[in-house]
């Protein structure tokens, strides 16, 4: 009986880490900054890449990790600065614009390194619960998942840049009169954001299988959660992961993935005809 419980449970960690983790990026791009990044799974796939040369030209796992997070940052920081800075109040545009990106960045993968990579293998070996065996390297994912939404709120809700940011993405107009500097804000959320993808990449980069393509594996989630959630990335990414983990692994674990997947994606149908401005909206109003 302690075997299936904490099977289940295992399940719950290993799909509400993912959806955290593909989605908390995309919650400060998306849910603070009203850009729909289409490029999201771009940014992500440039975290398992950059992590998984790494590895290959002999750095530590953790370095090269980290060095995938970075490199994605910095490519966000670029690309906000020539591109993303236009397209702010302006949200087709920015579909538009960062589909394109998706696009671009794809196919140029896809010519230049071609269409598979070899991968680097999951670490941290397994464990078992009779008669069940887990993965180890699962449950450091779930541990990320929690420690990096501890950063977020630390970092928006804690410090000087969280009460700029904030006050940026409210009042664009006000902050600046007041002396914010608010296209270096701008781009460092924005950066910020690509980098949680490029972690969420570099994470996930011993678990995948490499091809230009495979940060759409991550996106559908990513846009679910958020779209779940609402605006505010704790408040809502959070809950939203929580409940459409507890029906994901439950489905799972009563009729398989497939199931499992079909029956998040119909919760998440109810939830919006039910919350249109999601989670986050309907605390606030009941806040109010």
């Amino acid at each position: 009986m302690f075997a299936e419980v904490f099977s289940i449970a295992f399940q719950f960690a290993d799909v509400f880490a993912f959806l955290i983790l593909a989605s908390a990026g995309l919650a400060i791009i998306f849910g603070m900054m009203g850009i729909i990044n289409m490029a999201h799974g771009e940014f992500i796939t440039c975290g398992i890449y950059v992590t998984v040369i790494g590895v290959q030209q002999g750095l530590p796992l953790p370095v090269a990790q980290a060095c995938g997070a970075l490199s994605a940052g910095l490519i966000g920081v670029v690309l906000e600065r020539t591109i993303i800075h236009r397209l702010y109040d302006r949200p087709l545009d920015s579909i538009l614009a960062t589909w394109g990106i998706s696009l671009i960045v794809t196919q140029g993968m896809l010519v230049t390194l071609g269409s598979s990579w070899p991968g680097i293998g999951t670490p941290a070996g397994s464990f078992e619960v009779s008669p069940y065996t887990f993965s180890t390297y699962r449950v450091v994912l779930f541990v990320a998942a929690v420690v990096v939404m501890i950063a977020i709120y630390v970092l928006f809700m804690r410090t000087s840049f969280g009460v700029l940011a904030r006050a940026t993405m409210q009042n664009a107009r006000m902050a600046r009169a007041l002396g914010v500097r608010t296209p270096r804000i701008y781009a460092a959320s924005f950066g910020i954001g690509a980098a949680l993808a490029g972690l969420c990449g570099a994470l996930y980069a011993p678990t995948m299988t490499l091809i230009p393509t495979m940060g759409v594996t991550f996106i559908v989630e990513a846009f679910v959660t958020v779209v779940v959630g609402g605006s505010n990335v704790l408040l809502g990414t959070v809950p939203a992961a929580v409940v459409l983990s507890v029906i994901r692994s439950g489905l799972n674990a009563w009729q398989g993935q497939i199931v499992g997947q079909i029956g998040m994606l119909i919760a998440v149908i109810l939830v919006i005809r039910v919350l249109p401005e999601g989670v986050s909206g309907w605390v606030a109003r009941r806040a109010r």
